[in-house]
């Protein structure tokens, strides 16, 4: 039986300023939504930074927020990993400023996502400051005696350089509902640039009304309504075809790992290997992940270390668990393993949010450190640099029982070269004498 979707918006009030437009905006998108009756599950919005950034948390979609004038680009991403996506992106005119080079490309490519500009010719968020879109003579707080700049038109822009299917409008058109579900439905890069009222600064600035802004599009000699519509195949469609056809096979063969081992661990485990440069910690950490999904086991791993070579911190949580993992955030470790003093300051809160419950798994001559969790001294004097994260690895993995060291070793001999899953297989065996 199909469901009947009477609301796609959640319970929580908005956020904004009185008579600022975005609340009218999001409840067209809404109608539109309801329109068209489409699984929520297969609906992403997409957001970045300044008040129209707020809008992700009130639909009961999936969502995304993302940094400011980046929200074209993480859409992009979304698309091209699972075309099946109803991918829209929420984004003012600071966004377009800052991310004008991902508003170009978008459009070139025409990737099949929906950007709804919500245009109200300044930075709401930070204090009224000019934007890309400001009209010629507009008083903001960095153009007190009026702007000088020609404005962007971004509806003009992005048809030029290949967007399917282009709208100006504004916050008050009766027919948004209508022109935004059309857009969602379109299969390339849609745009709607509705421009509004900013009640907190534009407004009071310059006087601005409804009558003003809907005489400004004769001002600036901008056209309203469908700016462009063009039939022309989506990328992320275009790009799977071509592969295909090259390759006469999918552009990227699975490589299934199939369970060959069993692990009784009956709850999340979130560990945290925090280690240096040469310590081989995010390989370390794949084969980790790898090891538990051949014990049927779900994984997930982050890594992060900067962008020098064979220098600074090096990083990887690693989450277990024998249900989905749906949050790969780590916030507390269940199991810290400390390989360095760069490691450890790399993650200074995390190492400070543990407690009783938690294992901290520390080399002995990083000894004495000040923690609530219970302590496991790791001997490691016969082991080399390049070893250390395999070796200790090993150690906790057997010690803390999480899956079998088999699992272990068969990830090594799967996803490493000969040569390397040799030096690993050694590294493991030398993890029986680390921990007394």
């Amino acid at each position: 039986m199909m469901t009947d979707y009477v609301t796609y918006r959640n319970l929580s009030p908005y956020p904004f300023c009185p008579g600022c437009s975005h609340s009218m905006v999001l409840d067209q998108l809404n109608a539109a939504l309801v329109k068209l009756q489409l699984d929520p599950h297969i609906l992403v919005i997409v957001s970045d930074i300044g008040c129209s950034g707020l809008s992700d948390q009130y639909f009961n979609t999936n969502a995304f927020h993302g940094l400011h004038g980046r929200a074209l680009t993480y859409a992009t991403g979304l698309k091209l990993a699972k075309p099946e996506l109803k991918v829209i992106v929420i984004m003012g005119d600071g966004g377009c400023g800052i991310g004008g080079h991902h508003l170009l490309n978008a459009a070139r490519r025409n990737i099949g996502v929906t950007a709804l500009v919500l245009n109200n010719f300044n930075y709401g968020m930070t204090g009224g400051q000019h934007s890309v879109t400001t009209p010629h003579g507009g008083i903001t707080s960095t153009t007190r005696t009026g702007g000088i700049e020609r404005p962007l038109d971004i509806a003009g822009t992005v048809a030029l350089n290949g967007a399917s299917f282009v709208v100006r409008t504004t916050a008050f058109d009766k027919e948004l509902p209508q022109l935004i579900a059309e857009a969602i439905m379109n299969d390339g890069f849609s745009l709607l640039d509705i421009w509004e009222l900013c009640a907190a600064y534009y407004v009071p600035n310059n006087t601005f009304t409804r009558r003003a802004l809907e005489n400004l599009f004769t001002t600036l000699g901008f056209r309203v309504g469908v700016v462009h519509r063009e039939e022309r195949k989506e990328y992320a469609r275009a790009y799977r075809e071509q592969g295909a056809q090259s390759l006469n096979k999918p552009t990227l063969k699975p490589k299934p790992l199939e369970t060959r081992f069993t692990s009784t661990l009956d709850r999340p485990v979130r560990i945290l290997i925090a280690g240096a440069a040469g310590q081989k910690v995010v390989s370390t950490a794949a084969i980790l992940g790898t090891g538990a999904v051949l014990s049927g086991l779900w994984a997930t791993r982050r890594d992060d270390y900067p962008v020098t070579v064979m220098t600074g911190h090096s990083v990887s949580e690693v989450i277990l668990s024998p249900e989905e993992i749906f949050y790969t955030g780590i916030e507390r470790p269940d199991i810290y393993l400390a390989l360095a003093p760069e490691g450890m300051k790399a993650t200074h809160r995390q190492f400070a949010s543990m407690i009783q419950s938690s294992s901290l798994y520390v080399r002995r001559d990083l000894l004495p450190v000040e923690t609530n969790a219970r302590t496991i001294p790791l001997d490691v004097g016969k082991v080399s640099r390049k070893e250390i994260a395999v070796a200790t690895v090993a150690a906790v993995l057997r010690h803390a029982n999480l899956y079998p060291l088999e699992a272990l070793q068969e990830a090594i001999r799967i996803t490493q070269r000969p040569a390397i899953a040799e030096e690993s297989l050694k590294a493991v065996e030398r993890s029986l004498a680390v921990i007394a």
